[in-house]
């Protein structure tokens, strides 16, 4: 049985914490894939999305063209765009795996790893051991039991960005978050007949009402939506795909060219059977963390995805960097989850952070200031209309509890508001600093100056 100081799941943001280690040269390091090299944000998620989000949003801006004035015709390559995208992923990937393929202190095993043991890890067939493992592989799609799907064929986010080589003429996006929503609209903007399928009563359902519905009512001038209806069966038929789902109203189809799942995310626990190194898991399968990102079993430790409590990589870069101090600098650096932001790209982009209006309802006396896009300079050169800032802060405290923006550069502005929550003096700073005129960001100090009792 090979031996060695650390075993990394993932080659994600695991590889935040393998990278300065391997500088050791006594240090025998094993990485373990079952995906393309690289992790998720950049071979299925974050980053190829934001490739076709950015020329997708040059077309919603000339379909905007008329408004102000502007004869603008164009016609987007969707098909380029995906080779494109699929082309940078590919090369990015390579990269990797061959820089961790040839590192003298890393052996890549390319393969689902499945613990038989403590410490112990099954690999294509060989055992490797390591008291210091690093369970960092991610997620991957959740599937929902619809009959026939199976037989019928579908994408993931997977497929998407490894293997899809034409932008259907319609699809089918079962999912109502992030994902279904981001790729729906780059599609929409291509061209495709969207249909998006969701089986709550309202897309984006972790996001505060008004900005969910701010989104559905601009995206529905590009995509159908199915809300409160769950699909129940696919099948064939001529060529197409058939949709049968159910709602409020009895069972409805719809045939397209092809259907995205877009539902969720799951662990990977089912297959790397982890509870066979003692490691617990919750009732969904995701591996269960303490404040310091420790497992329940001595020297092995998780982040990212796979504990399930913040899916994105901005987090799992966080959770990283405490791995790194706790499990190999000594410390004993707790988590801070206070200030957790994130943002949808689609048109108009949300961006939040902290708490929602009625999670801090729940713990605080709050004051709730807003401000729309459209009463700043900016956002009238910009025919913003309803656009909007809105900030939560503790009554006594002013300290910000939570924020969110709906609108252009969504996920630019929150930033300002996220870096005073790391701060001492955070309401009272964003009072004093000068901000541009004109320019977008004077929509967030102007919420902070309408503050009122909610």
């Amino acid at each position: 049985m090979k031996e060695y100081d650390i075993i990394a799941f993932g080659t994600g943001s695991a590889m935040n914490i393998v990278s300065p280690l391997i500088n050791n040269p006594k240090i025998k390091v094993a990485v373990i894939e079952n995906e393309k090299a690289g992790g998720i944000c950049l071979t299925r998620g974050c980053i190829p999305s934001k490739m076709l989000i950015y020329p997708a949003q040059i077309m919603y801006t000339l379909h905007r063209a008329k408004e102000f004035f502007i004869d603008a015709k164009a016609k987007a390559d969707g098909d380029a765009i995906l080779r494109y995208v699929q082309r940078h992923v590919d090369e990015e990937s390579k990269m990797i795996e061959r820089s961790l393929k040839s590192h003298p202190r890393i052996d890549y095993y390319q393969t689902t790893g499945k613990f038989v043991g403590d410490y112990t890890i099954d690999v294509n067939g060989k055992e490797i051991y390591g008291e210091t493992i690093l369970l960092c592989n991610g997620s991957k799609p959740f599937i929902p039991p619809i009959d026939g799907l199976d037989d019928v064929g579908y994408l993931t986010n997977r497929e998407f960005f490894y293997s899809l080589k034409h932008v259907p003429k319609s699809i089918a996006i079962i999912g109502g978050g992030y994902v279904a929503l981001e790729l729906g609209y780059f599609l929409a903007m291509m061209g495709s007949e969207v249909h998006i399928i969701e089986m709550l009563p309202e897309i984006l359902m972790t996001e505060e009402r008004d900005a969910r519905r701010l989104v559905q009512r601009e995206l529905s001038r590009f995509m159908h939506f199915h809300t409160g209806h769950r699909a129940t069966e696919v099948r064939k038929s001529r060529g197409k795909k058939v949709v049968a789902m159910e709602g409020e109203n009895g069972t409805t189809e719809i045939k397209v060219d092809e259907i995205l799942i877009a539902t969720g995310r799951a662990p990977w626990n089912r297959e790397t059977q982890v509870e066979k190194s003692g490691i617990r898991v919750d009732e969904r399968g995701w591996v269960i963390t303490d404040e310091y990102m420790r497992t329940s079993k001595e020297g092995i430790w998780a982040c990212g995805d796979t504990n399930g409590k913040h899916m994105f990589k901005h987090v799992a870069n966080y959770e990283s960097e405490i791995v790194f101090y706790n499990a190999f600098g000594g410390r004993n650096v707790r988590v801070n989850y206070h200030a957790v932001p994130h943002a949808i790209f689609t048109e108009p982009q949300i961006a939040a952070v902290g708490m929602s209006e009625e999670e801090a309802r729940k713990k605080h006396e709050i004051l709730i200031g807003e401000y729309k896009y459209e009463d700043t300079a900016m956002g009238l050169a910009m025919k913003a209309k309803d656009y909007y800032v809105k900030v939560i802060v503790d009554r006594e405290t002013y300290r910000i509890l939570g924020a969110t923006i709906v609108g252009p550069e969504a996920s630019v502005l929150i930033q300002e508001i996220i870096n005073l929550m790391y701060t001492r003096d955070q309401a009272g700073a964003m009072y004093r600093a000068m901000h541009i005129h004109p320019a977008m960001n004077e929509v967030v100090q102007r919420a902070f100056y309408n503050l009122r009792e909610g």
